[in-house]
């Protein structure tokens, strides 16, 4: 029974999101959260353990308490949600859910719920809250893509890590997404954004550093394990992965060069220089891969709005001392391309023909895992080498041709608000450059690493980027007239009046 609640639930909780996505009526978009709040707890009790549920009950009144105080904070200081989302991004704590472990961004959820509680105080209390798509032209993308994944539950051939998937990361982040693209366009907190990812980025670095220098990880028995073998020692800082902490390094890296490179204050470029070489030094010490494939295209795309053209030779030096760099590897000389790339070109492949074999719809989400060890015959419940690496294989493997289309859509439109007629030399300019340029690593990262629905900081791109296109196109309208326009019309019309006046005569 509780399995065919969940199946249900994942339509009903994505389908809210849809409503809120794409309607302007309070009494529709009041409807739409409350269904995602509904299907959010059908799920939630699907996933509690049997023994468990009243002391978990206890524990969600308690949370449902705290969250009331937050809403609170939120009306008087609404940018506190993004302060707020940006300090949870790396604290994933391991859950056991059944049989199943994860790791999730428990106290992020808590930040979620404030977040709906002051959605839902808006809409009840002032009817001038209610607003037409807030995320603008990023809204039907976004709620197609999210309700095809709901959808994609009721044929998932993994019901409970797809039941997870959907609870723990697109259902609570495509709503923070809707609340961000509610908050006022504020200079001062978007600069405090910055300030508060910089020094994040600063001190995980210097952690980062006293791991590499003391040989300490006390974080993710996996990492401590793996550095006992390997020629390298890699650092993890506060998070849970390398591969994840180099991640964040990157977007602080990215964000600050936009500043230095895109006519930001002095003083403020020169802390962001700063941060861009303390950053870099954390990142170095991650050796994630994936980390630098993703600096190295974000830097381009930054060169790029900075120096036009003469960037393609700067990407073509880079791109040569990379391969260079790897052939010269012994793991890529001696060894295949499977073994060089830890694994990933066979899981890869092996995904293809997943998604090959269910073309349309494919196995639902949360599926992969499931499909990949029964078609190449892995052992367990719960086999690790059957986690994808790779987010555009796993949406094709999951939601088929269809999710993989609305996710191109979606990226699509995201990196067209970002980008087009973008001005890096006025304030909105650099902030929809640096939303852009994010969005574009976190999505050059998940080719390595399949965590981009699992990233807030990606959702939270589709939640800002409308709020800086809006604000870009009001810079653009608020410009001064040249005087050379201005004088031009009386400049045409002087030899008009002339023969208007000889003809008189």
């Amino acid at each position: 029974m509780t399995a065919e609640l969940a199946r249900a639930a994942g339509p009903v909780a994505a389908g809210g999101i849809a409503l809120l996505l794409l309607t302007s009526r309070r009494e529709l978009r009041l409807a739409g959260l409350t269904a995602w709040g509904a299907g959010c707890v059908m799920l939630a009790y699907y996933l509690a353990p049997h023994g468990h549920r009243p002391v978990l009950a206890g524990v969600a009144l308690a949370g449902l308490i705290l969250a009331a105080g937050g809403a609170a904070l939120l009306q008087r200081w609404p940018w506190l949600l993004a302060l707020a989302t940006l300090a949870c991004v790396p604290a994933r704590i391991p859950v056991k859910v059944g049989s199943t472990d994860a790791n999730l961004l428990v106290p992020i959820y808590g930040v979620v719920a404030a977040a709906a509680l002051a959605l839902a105080w808006q809409l009840l209390r002032d009817p001038g809250s209610v607003r037409n798509r807030e995320l603008g032209p990023l809204s039907l993308p976004l709620a197609a893509f999210v309700l095809w994944s709901g959808l994609s539950l009721t044929w998932s051939q993994d019901l409970r890590q797809g039941a997870i998937e959907l609870l723990a990361f697109y259902l609570p982040f495509a709503l923070l997404a809707v609340v961000l693209a509610r908050l006022p366009w504020r200079r001062e907190w978007l600069g405090a954004l910055w300030v508060q990812l910089s020094a994040m980025a600063v001190a995980f670095a210097i952690f980062g550093l006293y791991q590499y220098e003391t040989r300490d990880i006390f974080w993710n028995p996996k990492v401590r394990v793996g550095n006992a073998y390997a020629p390298f020692y890699r650092v993890n800082s506060a998070f849970w992965d390398p591969s994840i902490y180099g991640r964040f390094l990157v977007v602080a890296i990215l964000a600050s060069l936009v500043l230095v490179l895109h006519g930001a204050a002095r003083r403020i470029a020169f802390a962001a220089t700063a941060v861009v070489v303390v950053a870099w030094i954390g990142l170095v010490l991650s050796f994630s891969q994936s980390s630098f494939v993703a600096l190295v295209v974000g830097v381009g795309v930054v060169a790029w709005f900075a120096w036009g053209r003469r960037t393609l030779a700067l990407l073509g030096v880079i791109a040569a001392v990379v391969l260079v760099a790897g052939l010269a590897m012994p793991s890529v000389r001696h060894h295949s391309l499977n073994s060089a790339s830890g694994g990933r070109f066979k899981l890869v492949k092996n995904g293809v023909a997943i998604a090959a074999h269910h073309p349309v719809q494919g196995i639902g989400i949360g599926g992969f895992k499931q499909a990949y060890a029964k078609r190449t015959g892995l052992k367990g419940k719960e086999p690790k080498a059957a986690a994808s690496h790779d987010t555009p294989v796993t949406i094709a493997a999951e939601n088929g041709i269809v999710g993989l289309a609305l996710f191109g859509w979606l990226l699509l439109t995201a990196f067209m608000l970002a980008f087009r007629r973008v001005a890096p030399a006025t304030f909105a300019g650099r902030v929809s450059l640096i939303l852009g340029v994010v969005l574009a690593a976190i999505g050059v990262h998940s080719l390595f690493y399949n965590a981009f629905f699992e990233d807030p900081m990606a959702w939270s791109v589709f939640g800002l980027a409308p709020l800086a296109a809006a604000a870009l196109a009001r810079e653009r309208v608020s410009e001064p007239v040249p005087k050379a326009s201005v004088q031009q019309p009386a400049v045409v019309a002087a030899p008009q009046a002339g023969r208007s006046r000889a003809e008189a005569r």
